[in-house]
């Protein structure tokens, strides 16, 4: 399995454009990512983690215009997203087509340029098993065998980001990660 630095766009985009799976050290977590609009690249994800196939991923975008193309975003939630975003945060917005979707901004200028040389959001997800331990440096996720190319770098955190349903009219905090609700709520 080979290693390669951040700055190496180029290869990591091939990965992925092949329907690889990439590990990259997020804000967060060491995480998975794949192409959003392929098939076969979810497929290798889900395969990978054995996750079961009614659980969806979260995806991440380079910014707000790539999300208002894949999810409805009220006044509301621009301002939440445009305050906390990009961050440790995901937010669950209603999909154009139908039902909802996981997405979080990226933050790290590399992972950013990744997103837009690909031209389309990618499926990031922690870099486990289903129901195991996250991996959080090179070597656990080397041992996990969960990828196709791993991108050298140390995660930001190692608590997990703050999800907030904002689905419906209720702001819903799924789970309290480095985002507390009472910041959130003091956007809107």
């Amino acid at each position: 399995m080979k290693i390669v630095e951040k700055e190496n766009i180029e290869e990591i985009v091939k990965v992925l454009k092949e329907d690889g799976v990439i590990a990259y050290p997020t804000d967060t977590v060491y995480g998975l990512a794949v192409r959003y609009f392929s098939n076969n690249a979810k497929e290798n994800l889900i395969n990978k983690k054995n996750r079961p196939l009614e659980k969806s991923f979260p995806i991440m975008v380079s910014d707000i215009e790539m999300l208002k193309d894949i999810a409805n975003v009220s006044d509301r939630d621009e301002k939440i997203i445009n305050k906390l975003m990009p961050g440790p945060l995901t937010v669950i917005l209603n999909k154009k087509d139908n039902g909802t979707i996981a997405v979080r901004m990226a933050s790290d200028k590399y992972i950013k340029e990744i997103i837009k040389t690909l031209n389309e959001p990618i499926y990031l997800t922690s870099a486990n098993k289903s129901n195991e331990p996250v991996c959080k440096n090179v070597e656990e996720v080397l041992s996990a065998k969960l990828s196709d190319l791993i991108v050298k770098g140390t995660p930001g955190n190692d608590k997990p980001s703050t999800i907030v349903d904002l689905s419906s009219k209720e702001i819903v905090i799924l789970r309290e990660g480095p985002i507390s609700k009472d910041e959130i709520l003091n956007v809107v």
